[in-house]
């Protein structure tokens, strides 16, 4: 799909959220995997955590964010699996206004290109929260590749046709 050129490109305020009981910000692969990329891809970082694998303090992490207008999307790495700490999208579940079902399902369709049926281990989710974009990333860097590459980078590109998520944010909280 296209880039339009001739379409002003808008920087979109990320939140990088990992979800982990054992990585630090010095082991935080996927994370840094994400920085790089939006930042390369010319966002801007609003904020970065590391969330133990506690639904509780994820859920207060995604409301502060939610209301810091200082931050557009909120990208979380972590705890989408099958696992009993495995928690990301019941937390993302208690926070959302509305899911957005197609990103699970093309991320994938994307990493089962990778993967194979490997991919049905992962729980991989979005939704709007009072105006804000969370997507919900596995915590492997070669997941967080994916669904940059094959999704985020061009749904966050304003230049992006025929649509982005870009130039919905202004009419997210309409009623």
């Amino acid at each position: 799909m296209p880039i339009d050129e001739s379409r002003t490109f808008i920087p979109v305020r990320i939140a990088v959220l990992t979800v982990s009981d054992t990585r630090s910000a010095a082991d935080d692969r996927s994370g840094d995997t994400l920085v790089e990329r939006l930042e390369s891809a010319g966002h801007i970082l609003a904020a970065r955590y590391i969330e133990r694998d506690d639904k509780s303090a994820i859920v207060a992490r995604l409301h502060a964010w939610i209301d810091d207008p200082e931050v557009d999307v909120i990208l979380t790495t972590g705890g989408t699996g099958v696992t009993g700490r495995d928690i990301t999208p019941e937390a993302l579940a208690q926070v959302q206004d509305k899911e957005i079902p197609g990103f699970g399902e093309l991320f994938r369709w994307l990493s089962y290109q990778t993967i194979g049926t490997s991919t049905i281990q992962s729980r991989a989710t979005a939704c709007v929260a009072r105006g804000t974009y969370i997507f919900a990333l596995p915590g492997s860097t070669g997941a967080v590749k994916d669904a940059w590459d094959g999704i985020l980078a061009s749904q966050l590109d304003s230049r992006f046709r025929p649509c982005n998520f870009v130039e919905l944010m202004p009419r997210l909280t309409e009623r």
